[in-house]
């Protein structure tokens, strides 16, 4: 019966003996690991990232948006002039039985004052269909109103940012802020969302009702027309029929002719977020694979440096094998002394992994996530390299003759 105790003693003790050889071998497997760890937490960052982004840009959305025009036979720049009208969003619905809602949406950057402070942040003109389509909550008081939209009231609903930049600790709630000299009543305050993976700030903004920023606010070039179109499809499944049918209704309302290009755009913004999350999972297999590459390269070093050990321990073989030990306990120390190294370190190279994914976060705007999976697969991984190549010297090993390596000098 094979005595693992002292047989596991005796592969420590050989480590030990070599230490700062082995230190070096298990350099390989470390930078392996750490590789594999540090890879694995940038993606799947990465992508909780965009599923967070996702979750607060909106469910099941489309963004119309203008596109180039063609004047005197020139094309013009895509969105050089609005093509897209407050009766078009207001058609859309009625006449797109995959839409659910329907907001149109124009903004420009204004200076906002309250009291003596003051601050520049985005003016958004829109209707109340607009909390629904993008997943806004609100913290405190009402939405905008369609009586609102309708009397070009000057009622608004800020942004968290926004808030603390006028009001600080104060209750935004029926103050009275003024936008480019016209007063508006603050009627709703909006949770907060914080930053997207661009790093912009959700927060900082104000909603109006369209009509009012239209008439009173924005420099419109173009009366009635909008900067763009948010449209909710009805559920998760009609956001293709919901595209296709935007398209088809908007191509007979602006009457363009069947080899005519759109004048609009029709962009489907969940597709493009998944399209994205799927292509940061796509690249982080990709790294995590050439990092698995340096765990092989760890691998080879270790049976090179354990076949080395085999012939340096000859002798040492020999006498355990005169005194009674079995090819298979031969076998099993240096079996043990390959896992040992490897597994060991994978523990460093997980330390360094976390040390150094933590300090990427720190440092900087990207978020990381070390899952168990990572974790368990870069030391089980680690211990297979231990155990496949490792085996063969071992085997070696095991197969010397006593007499022989008992001579062997």
């Amino acid at each position: 019966m094979i005595d693992f105790s002292s047989t596991f003693k005796m592969a420590v003790v050989s480590l030990r003996v070599n230490l700062l050889r082995s230190a070096l071998t298990s350099l390989g497997i470390i930078i392996g690991v750490s590789a594999v760890i540090i890879m694995l937490a940038v993606g799947s960052g990465a992508s909780i990232k965009i599923q967070q982004d996702m979750a607060s840009m909106g469910s099941n959305l489309l963004m119309i948006n203008s596109a180039s025009v063609t004047s005197g036979g020139v094309r013009m720049g895509r969105g050089t002039k609005p093509t897209l009208t407050l009766k078009d969003a207001y058609a859309i619905k009625p006449g797109c039985p995959s839409v659910g809602y329907v907001a149109p949406y124009s903004s420009e950057i204004k200076q906002v004052t309250y009291s003596n402070q003051n601050w520049s942040t985005t003016i958004a003109g829109t209707t109340p269909e607009y909390l629904e389509i993008r997943d806004w909550v609100l913290n405190a008081g009402r939405n905008i109103s369609g009586e609102d939209v309708s009397n070009m009231s000057t009622v608004a609903v800020i942004g968290n940012t926004v808030a603390n930049e006028l009001f600080g600790d104060l209750d935004p709630i029926n103050k009275t802020i003024r936008v480019g000299g016209v007063p508006f009543k603050i009627i709703g305050l909006l949770k907060s969302k914080g930053q997207n993976s661009m790093g912009m700030d959700q927060d900082d903004f104000i909603l109006i009702p369209i009509t009012t920023g239209q008439k009173r606010v924005f420099g419109v070039a173009y009366p009635g027309t909008v900067s763009s179109i948010n449209v909710k499809a009805k559920d998760a499944d009609s956001i293709m029929a919901a595209e296709g049918e935007i398209t088809e209704f908007l191509r007979k309302r602006h009457r363009i002719g069947p080899k005519k290009e759109d004048d609009f755009q029709v962009r489907n913004l969940t597709q493009m977020m998944e399209t994205m999350q799927e292509s940061i999972k796509t690249m982080s297999v990709l790294l995590g694979s050439i990092a698995g590459v340096s765990l092989l390269v760890g691998g080879i070093g270790i049976m090179n440096i354990m076949l080395v050990s085999v012939t340096e321990r000859t002798k040492e073989i020999g006498i355990r094998m005169a005194i009674g030990a079995k090819s298979v306990d031969i076998r099993i120390q240096f079996l043990i002394e390959s896992l040992l190294l490897s597994f060991i370190g994978g523990l460093l190279g997980l330390f360094f992994g976390v040390v150094v994914a933590k300090g990427i976060e720190m440092l900087g705007p990207m978020t990381v996530h070390i899952s168990t999976f990572s974790v368990i697969l870069s030391l089980g991984f680690s211990g297979f390299i231990g155990v496949v190549f490792g085996y063969y010297p071992a085997h070696k090993a095991s197969l010397l003759n006593p007499i022989e390596a008992l001579r062997y000098e």
